[in-house]
């Protein structure tokens, strides 16, 4: 037995670094996923996809671990960093994306994210797993860009 928990995900922030700058980081999977918390390990499964395992969570009699595999495309010109899901690995379908925009001493930054977490446990589990799956993944994304806005030199204040 299993439940799935759908996840949705939309940020939008400005840092203090170029367009450049930001593009290279976040263009480059294994530099912008050290900046994400609890990765356990990053796998370059080639053709611009990864296997991201994350660290396991829980006690000893109940956890559980996500993996997913996504495949990545970076457009300069467009300023967009696009990943879909590897389909058949792990326990999770994640896709998403970064777009852009050079505000010439700045960068806006939206960041969207969307999946499906399979989960091992009974359907009866779902009313107390489903919202803690997503306050956790929220929690994590939220990490993952205040350390990006602290390495980009912090975000724009409006």
């Amino acid at each position: 037995m299993s439940i799935s928990v759908t996840l949705e995900l939309g940020y939008e922030f400005e840092v203090q670094a170029s367009t450049k700058e930001v593009f290279d980081v976040l263009s480059d999977v294994p530099t912008s996923a050290s900046f994400y918390p609890q990765v356990e390990q990053l796998v370059d499964l080639g053709d611009n996809s990864y296997r991201w395992e994350m660290e396991k969570v829980g006690t000893d009699q109940v956890n559980m671990q996500v993996v997913y595999a996504s495949q990545y495309v970076a457009n300069r010109k467009k300023g967009s960093i696009a990943w879909t899901a590897v389909e058949g690995v792990g326990n999770a379908q994640i896709a998403g994306s970064w777009q852009l925009t050079n505000n010439k001493k700045s960068t806006h930054i939206v960041l969207t994210v969307e999946g499906e977490i399979t989960l091992p446990f009974p359907a009866l589990m779902r009313m107390v797993v489903q919202p803690v799956v997503e306050a956790e993944f929220e929690r994590l994304t939220e990490a993952y860009i205040a350390a990006l806005c602290e390495h980009f030199g912090g975000e724009v204040e409006e």
